[in-house]
Parts: structure tokens; sequence; C-alpha cells
């Protein structure tokens, strides 16, 4: 299994002498699994769930009147998280690395994406460079605190996985034909289809756990990018950035903005991959259950 932070360690064993003395198996067994499951989630997810509970708070109650402008104000507060992250040990020096490369791949799709009016921000603040605010490319760098730390929590493992070095020239087309799409052919579908193509076959293994899992990864890479979507809804209702359809009104971002999110997937992979090699599962695929099964059984007694 791969090592967790010296403050994870002690969280997981706080929980072990907590759950070991729970059941192995029967309804009690498949709750414990449940719940664990949607701990680790939240735990991976902590530092966007700080980042968008700051957002909804500036919405909410930041002074209009202060010396200080919101934008400015968000971007020192998503500074503060990420060294606090790094100081209370959630995040390795290690995967610091990828998370910044994570901000400065988005602050850059930011800059094009503002300037050809795909989205656009409040004009406002010192923190910004030109028209992008600075807490924008902290949103990336959200993706990327959460992939890699789902990647250890979960101790994912992936069967089939293709060659690293096709997926990254798949990323690459997928990253530049987010700017090339406005003035040439738009090559996103067949991206998609190639993306599911080369990932069909994988199966990403996990353990919550006492018990292991498995997933196709296409479906995982979709599951992300629906709560990105959710994430993104909350993100332009606090005023972080709107899109043009938002400009007379806020209103929900279009559901096709999946697509987008599903490619961004793969570069967010790619950039994992760097850090995190793809492992082959430990035990032969048979040894995992299917993901599916978990829902029904949590919800069905012995």
């Amino acid at each position: 299994m791969r090592s967790f932070t010296s403050l994870e360690q002690r969280i997981d064993a706080g929980a072990h002498r907590f759950l070991d003395n729970a059941a192995a198996g029967g309804f009690r067994s498949r709750l414990t699994e449940f719940v664990v499951f949607g701990l680790k989630q939240a735990w991976a997810c902590i530092f966007g769930a700080a980042l968008l509970a700051v957002l909804m708070a500036a919405r909410l109650w930041y002074p209009e009147e202060a010396a200080l402008a919101r934008n400015d104000f968000l971007t020192i507060a998503a500074v503060l998280i990420q060294v606090l992250m790094v100081v209370a040990r959630l995040e390795t020096l290690r995967e610091l690395r990828v998370i910044v490369l994570f901000h400065l791949v988005g602050t850059v799709m930011e800059l094009f994406k503002t300037d050809v009016g795909s989205w656009s921000y409040e004009a406002e603040g010192f923190l910004r460079i030109g028209a992008v605010p600075l807490f924008s490319g902290f949103m990336y760098a959200a993706v990327g605190s959460y992939m890699v730390r789902v990647y250890r929590l979960f101790d994912l493992r992936f069967a089939r996985y293709p060659r690293r070095w096709i997926t990254a020239i798949v990323a690459a087309g997928i990253y530049v034909n987010f700017f090339t799409h406005h003035y040439i052919w738009d090559a996103r579908w067949v991206l998609l289809a190639a993306v599911v193509i080369i990932f069909g076959r994988c199966v990403m293994h996990f353990r919550v756990f006492r018990r292991k899992f498995r997933m196709p990864l296409v479906i995982a890479f979709l599951l992300v990018a629906l709560f990105i979507w959710i994430a993104e809804n909350i993100a332009t209702w606090s005023g972080a950035w709107l899109y043009p359809s938002q400009l007379n009104g806020w209103q929900l971002v279009p559901f096709e903005k999946l697509v987008a999110w599903f490619l961004l997937m793969i570069i967010s992979v790619v950039l994992v991959a760097w850090v995190y090699k793809p492992e082959p599962p430990e035990r032969p695929e048979e040894s995992a259950e299917a993901l599916p099964a978990v829902a029904s059984e949590v919800l069905s007694a012995d």
C-alpha cells in the first residue's frame, strides 16, 4: 500500500482501532465499507472543499466596501490553504510538484479562454495576470490535489493500463484542442472516441477498508467529471467567474461542459502518472468485487 503522510498515518491508526472490531461479514461490514468510502472521498476533496467554502463565504459575506478586492482576498486565501496543506502534512512535497503543474497548465488555459470570451472574471484587484485573477489556477490545483490524494488513499491499481506514452500523446492532443478548436475543426469527439478505445479495457482496482473493488476506468473518469461539474456550478453561483450565458443572471452550467471535464480527466491522469506510476493489481481481477454491487449490498440486509 502506498504510504500516507504522517498525519494520515495517525488518522489511519485511530480509524483501525475503532473499526478493527467491526463485523467482518454481513450488512454491518458492507455498511462500514460504504461509510469509509465516503469519508476517504471527503478527505481526498479537502483542498477543493476548502476552496469552495471560501468562494461561497466571499459571495455571501465579503463586504463590498472592503479595501482589499474580493479576488485578491480569494487568491490570498487559496495560497494559505495550499501552505496549510503542506505544513499540516496533508500533502507531500512530491505531490506538490504535480499540483503546481496543474496550476500552471490551468493558468495558461485561463489566459487564453478569457481572451476569446469563453468565460470572464470581474476586473478587480492587483493579484492577476491580465483579466485572470491568480486564484483561478488554484481551482485546477484542487483537481490535482484530489487526484494525487485519492491515488494513495485507495491504493489504486490498474489492470490493462495503456502505455503511458500513448496516454501522453492523447492528453497533449486534448490540451491543444482546447485552444485550436476556436480557429479550426473541433476534434473533441475524435479525442473522446480515442479515450474510450485506449482506456476502454482498463479496470481500476481500489481498497476501501478490508475489501477491494473494481470499476472500469472510463466510468471513474465520468463520475469525477460529474462532481467537478457540480462544483463548477457552485463556483459560478458564487461569482468566481461567469460563462456568457450567465451574464444576465445565473443559470446551470451547460451540461455539455461534462465532455470538457471528462477530457480534462485524461490530462489529469497523465500528470498524476508522473508522480505515481500506474501499477497492476496485486491479485487476479477475480479477487475484487465489481463496484456496481456495492450499493445493492449496502442497502440490502443479510
